[in-house]
């Protein structure tokens, strides 16, 4: 591990313990920054009104740290807005923002549009799909933008068991995400959970950076924010275990792909020569072919948008 690495693990590393409540509500005070929660939802109607719920009771009603929350809907066919709206969210459609941009699919792509739909100094973005959520998760990668003024970006790291297994979840990372940022990037080798969809950042960041539309967004958004802030301006934070849904072997082959692309995109700016992926089941007669084009689009920073440069201005 490279030496600065080292020295970014014992300064830029901490646990959710590190800053009680008090010390981030201090800091909130103190500098009057906003702070919004996004999540990201596609069919989550199982978790998303729990998540909502807790962050609302702990972190808007006891204290005030969170100042709204906003469940972006990329086309869910089940109850998700309804139980979102229930628990207290501001919900959003995913087409409704931005819609002179034909909307694609992919979490990247809801993520970027988020940042429309928001206000916050600081914006915190948290997955749908947890299960036995703790509103640590949001205070604790929250804490750091606003007791540091020189962190811009916190990721959460975790323990993400699999079927009982402690430390077996995270599979994409560990055979895609991880070498690929020890081998061209390693800078960032000190990240425990490089896609985790839990982290927190400044929007005078997010507004710069570009965002892959698929599930290259986590990798992509690490790599860039390391080029324009630099490495000691990325943090990440302890909060304990992730539980969620997990996908099929095949889902996280196509996850793989995508955020591979993202990465050849960063090494060479090229084009590759087949952006899809071949699959195969078992079918009737044998083992079929399944075909998936692979998340090339990318969408362009926030800043260049004039219906965001226009709202800015206002």
């Amino acid at each position: 591990m490279l030496n600065e690495v080292e020295r970014w693990l014992a300064t830029r590393s901490w646990s959710v313990t590190d800053r009680p409540l008090h010390r981030i509500m201090a800091a909130k005070r103190g500098t009057g920054r906003t702070v919004s929660v996004v999540l990201p939802a596609l069919n989550e109607e199982e978790t998303v009104g729990d998540i909502v719920s807790v962050i609302r009771h702990d972190l808007m009603q006891q204290v005030p740290l969170v100042d709204e929350i906003v469940v972006v809907d990329s086309g869910s066919t089940d109850r998700t807005s309804e139980v979102a709206a229930e628990a207290g969210a501001r919900v959003v459609h995913r087409d409704d923002i931005l819609p002179r941009i034909p909307a694609v699919p992919g979490k990247g792509e809801v993520l970027w549009r988020s940042l429309l739909a928001t206000s916050g100094d600081i914006v915190c973005f948290i997955d749908a799909d947890l299960k036995e959520f703790s509103s640590d998760f949001v205070s604790g990668i929250v804490g750091p933008l606003l007791t540091d003024p020189e962190v811009d970006l916190v990721k959460g790291m975790y323990d993400r068991p699999l079927g009982g297994a402690a430390g077996q979840g995270g599979r994409v990372t560990e055979l895609m995400a991880r070498p690929l940022l020890n081998m061209h990037w390693p800078q960032l080798a000190g990240f425990v959970q490089p896609l985790g969809g839990e982290y927190a950042a400044r929007r005078s960041l997010l507004e710069q950076l570009p965002f892959p539309v698929g599930y290259g967004v986590e990798l992509g958004m690490l790599v860039d924010a390391l080029h324009l802030v630099g490495l000691d301006a990325l943090a990440q934070v302890d909060v304990g275990v992730r539980k969620h849904r997990h996908q099929d072997g095949q889902a996280l082959g196509r996850m793989s792909a995508a955020i591979y692309r993202t990465a050849q995109l960063r090494l060479a700016r090229g084009h590759m020569i087949r952006p899809s992926l071949t699959q195969f089941e078992r079918g009737r007669d044998g083992f079929e072919p399944r075909t998936y084009s692979v998340d090339t689009e990318e969408r362009p920073p926030m800043v260049e948008i004039a219906e965001y440069a226009k709202r800015k201005v206002a």
